[in-house]
C-alpha cells in the first residue's frame, strides 16, 4: 500500500522540525496511541490500539529514523505486530519546506500489512490508513498551530510558565479531552 501527500502548517519549519522529534507531541497527534517512548537518535517504541474494519488490535511496534538532514527530511522505518490482527512493516520519507503562511509538510509512505488486515483488502485499508493519516495532521497541527484562543488560554491559566511548559501543559489538557 502507498499513500502519499502534505498538509500546509501555519507554523515555522523549525518548530514543525521539533514537533516532528518530539515524543509527547507525537503520542498526542497519532489516532489511538496509548505509549510512545524514546528519542530520535535511539528510535521511537509506540503502543497504538486502532479498528480497521471489524478488526481491531493493539499493535506494538517500533520506529527508527534515517536520513537525517535537519529542519528539512528524514526517513521513518517501522514495523508493529498487533497479535491474531496482523502486522505492519513499512516507511515513510518526510520532507518539509517553507511556503507562505507555514510549512508544508510532504510525505510519502509505503507499508506491507499481513494477517487479518490483509484479508481485509487494499480498499478498505488503504480507506482507514488515509482516514487516519488525516486524524493524525488535525491533531498535529492543533498542537503545533493551535488556534489563538487556545494560545490565549494557556497564557491566562499558567503566566509563570515558560512557552515549553505551557504546551505541554496543553498538550495534556488536549489529550484529556479526547
Amino acid at each position: 500500500m502507498d499513500l502519499n501527500g502534505n498538509c500546509i502548517i501555519a507554523a515555522d519549519r523549525q518548530t514543525v522540525w521539533d514537533a516532528l522529534n518530539n515524543a509527547e507531541v507525537l503520542q498526542a497527534s497519532i489516532p489511538g496511541c496509548t505509549e510512545l517512548t524514546g528519542n530520535v537518535e535511539d528510535g521511537f517504541e509506540a503502543v497504538v490500539t486502532q479498528k480497521v474494519g471489524p478488526v481491531k488490535a493493539t499493535f506494538k511496534g517500533s520506529v527508527t529514523l534515517t536520513d537525517i538532514v535537519e529542519a528539512e527530511s528524514y526517513r521513518l522505518n517501522g514495523a508493529g505486530k498487533g497479535g491474531p490482527a496482523g502486522f505492519a512493516k513499512g516507511g515513510a520519507a518526510i520532507r518539509l519546506e517553507d511556503v507562505e503562511g507555514g510549512t508544508n509538510l510532504m510525505y510519502e509512505v509505503e507499508a506491507k500489512i499481513g494477517g487479518k488486515l490483509a484479508q481485509l483488502g487494499s480498499r478498505v485499508v488503504h480507506g482507514v490508513a488515509v482516514k487516519l493519516a488525516g486524524q493524525f495532521f488535525e491533531n498535529f497541527e492543533k498542537i503545533v498551530a493551535p488556534p489563538k484562543e487556545a494560545v490565549d488560554e494557556v497564557e491566562e491559566e499558567n503566566p509563570e510558565k515558560g512557552w515549553i511548559g505551557k504546551l505541554l501543559d496543553w498538550i495534556k489538557k488536549l489529550t484529556r479531552k479526547n
